[in-house]
């Protein structure tokens, strides 16, 4: 991993309590930023999600792209589906050993690289190879490690889709987000309706005298077959709809339509056999669908061997599909962009203004005061944290509220901090024996380059 002035340039150093992002160093004191950050993240997925759809789902989530990675590893081992099934269906040979065996093997070692990656987030990743041979990991790494490897092998090579449509919640509230305007992909039934085979040769609809069919009857026929699904379509059992799925109506089957009539679907159901979540996307919007775009791929290429243009399957939103106009900027556009906007500059703004010096100022809890001969003193322990990247000398000095005569021993007092460290420091403030009752002070801490500079509260008690 790439280093940033000296250390690892991304380092959540827990036992230390300091999280390392390039050139920042966030502390525990730092949570509000934290929490800030958090909803910065959460607003920037609503404002995709509403432009967009489900970016975020098909494009960028680790379950989708480890998903990928160990299917590309399948088919380099085992071949495409159909040599997959046709694997899966014969008996135990010894070239199916090898294959499996190969398989599970890669996805082994790629599901240790991510366990071992991921720790190396928390555990300085150079260091953690280095003791990888002769093995002298800690405990915890060990089992981080094993656990995140056994993870990621289960989610990515066996639930793969099933933690999208069971376990993920995003996709439950996806449509709080979702209007008629926003990215979408979907099926035209306009063009591909009434679907069914037909030979090679016949014109897309767009080319042909037909056109495309009214939305009224459109819909009522992907109603209809989604009632009476073809063989080709029972045999795949696609996933239901949220659109269609159990509707109390009957429907009645479709007829047989003449070449002429049918639309450019011609029933392939290449697009259900690619969907990793085992949707029918021909059946409308359903929350399954991740928008990963295979079922436009495997469309596509149906089109291009049938002659006809792209698009049947495309992204696009439902106003346009239906052929009435939309628009990009609406008024949930503007509120996510508002909030997103304010939240990312209050988060810069406290970023790079926070203060690189945390003081803080603890009473002595075994005795209310100290009386020595002519003078009562009071004992405190001061605790400064240097958040810069270099030693520094701090300047500490007292401040009276209510002018009482009270002076800090051993001034000037000069208390050096090493870079990015804690140190606590005694202090004793002291006040002629006249003195009673309770006054308010103030400690003031200052740079010696005058760089930072805090100013904390605290109270002197005298006899009552």
């Amino acid at each position: 991993m790439a280093e940033w002035d000296g250390r690892q340039a991304v380092l959540f150093d827990l036992p230390a309590r300091k999280f390392h992002v390039f050139g920042l160093t966030f502390w525990p004191q730092d949570f509000s930023l934290l929490a800030l950050l958090l909803m910065i993240l959460a607003f920037t997925l609503f404002f995709t999600t509403a432009l967009a759809g489900r970016l975020w789902c098909g494009y960028a989530c680790p379950q989708t792209v480890w998903t990928e990675v160990f299917l590309w590893m399948e088919r380099w081992a085992e071949g495409d589906r159909a040599k997959r099934m046709k694997l899966d269906a014969g008996p135990w040979t010894r070239e199916k050993l090898l294959r499996k065996g190969a398989k599970h093997l890669v996805w082994l070692l790629f599901a240790l690289w991510t366990g071992f990656t991921f720790v190396g987030f928390f555990t300085p990743i150079r260091d953690l190879a280095a003791r990888a041979w002769p093995f002298q990991w800690g405990g915890w790494e060990t089992f981080w490690v094993l656990f995140y490897a056994l993870a990621t092998w289960g989610n990515a090579g066996f639930l793969r889709e099933q933690v999208c449509k069971y376990m993920c919640p995003y996709a439950r509230f996806q449509s709080a987000m979702f209007d008629r305007d926003t990215l979408i992909i979907a099926y035209d039934p306009m063009r591909g309706e009434p679907r069914g085979p037909r030979k090679k040769g016949l014109a897309s609809v767009l080319q042909r005298a037909r056109g495309l069919l009214d939305p009224r009857t459109a819909y009522d026929y992907v109603f209809r077959a989604s009632r009476h699904p073809s063989a080709a379509a029972s045999r795949l059992h696609a996933g239901g709809t949220v659109m269609l799925e159990g509707v109390a109506v009957e429907a009645a089957p479709l007829p047989k339509f003449e070449p002429e009539e049918l639309g450019d679907c011609i029933d392939c159901t290449m697009c259900v056999q690619v969907c990793p979540v085992g949707i029918d996307i021909r059946n409308g919007l359903q929350y399954e669908c991740i928008a990963c775009g295979a079922c436009i791929d495997a469309c596509d290429d149906v089109m291009d061997k049938m002659g006809m243009p792209h698009g049947l399957i495309r992204y696009t939103t439902q106003h346009a599909l239906d052929g009435q106009p939309g628009r990009v900027l609406r008024p949930r556009i503007f509120v996510y962009g508002f909030l997103l906007t304010t939240l990312v500059a209050v988060w810069t703004w406290g970023v790079f203004n926070r203060s690189p010096l945390i003081a803080d100022v603890l009473r002595d809890r075994n005795a209310l005061y100290q009386q020595q001969g002519d003078r009562t003193a009071n004992g405190y322990t001061l605790k400064l944290v240097n958040k810069t990247d270099a030693d520094r000398s701090y300047r500490v000095r007292i401040e009276s509220a209510d002018a009482a005569s009270l002076s800090l021993t051993d001034a000037p007092l000069d208390v050096r901090v090493p870079a990015g460290e804690v140190v606590s420091q005694a202090v004793e403030v002291a006040a002629p024996a006249t003195l009673r009752g309770r006054h308010a002070l103030t400690f003031v801490i200052e740079a010696d380059d005058g760089s930072a500079k805090a100013r904390v509260d605290s109270t002197f008690f005298g006899p009552m």
